[in-house]
């Protein structure tokens, strides 16, 4: 089983994708957060005054709470990559494909099955490439999951390879 899974068809670039070195992306999804806390949305300006208003008052009354040391932020951070669940969106590399103009769907091939989906649905999935800190080989090398979650429990398994049409 190859764990590189190419992207290519209706694109200007075929790339392939190599999910074992994912883990130093700083792009990378926590999928035990992912789907609880939802997508990030935008903040707005009032949003940021509100949430800095509230930090300089307890501030104030609390007294300032130094953030810890470089080391110990390390040691949580290499911790959390041990034992983490981690994914990445697909956008950034289909958009580093170059899909042709006329390009309108994605097919994420596997092993025994073919799933098509709009180009544009595609751009927001994520692919899961580590399960409590260990790659996915027994049915992997990535899982697809739908940005709201609705596959959470039945993802698409065993992807060997990444078609634009």
């Amino acid at each position: 089983m190859s764990d590189i899974i190419p992207i290519k068809g209706n694109v200007k670039y075929s790339i392939t994708l190599d999910p074992g070195v994912w883990i130093f992306d700083d792009r990378r999804i926590d999928l035990h957060t992912y789907f609880d806390q939802g997508q990030k949305e935008e903040e707005t300006d009032q949003d940021y005054i509100e949430k800095t208003a509230k930090h300089f008052e307890r501030e104030i009354r609390e007294g300032a709470v130094f953030p810890p040391t470089l080391k110990t932020e390390q040691k949580y951070e290499k911790e959390k990559v041990l034992t983490g669940s981690f994914a990445m969106p697909l956008k950034p590399f289909l958009i580093n494909a170059s899909p042709n103009e006329d390009a309108h769907a994605v097919i994420f091939h596997t092993e025994t099955d073919e799933i098509e989906m709009s180009l544009e649905d595609a751009k927001e999935v994520i692919l899961a490439f580590s399960r409590d800190g260990k790659p996915l080989k027994e049915d992997g090398p990535i899982h697809v999951y739908f940005p709201d979650g609705s596959n959470r429990h039945n993802p698409i398994r065993r992807v060997r390879e990444i078609i634009v049409k």
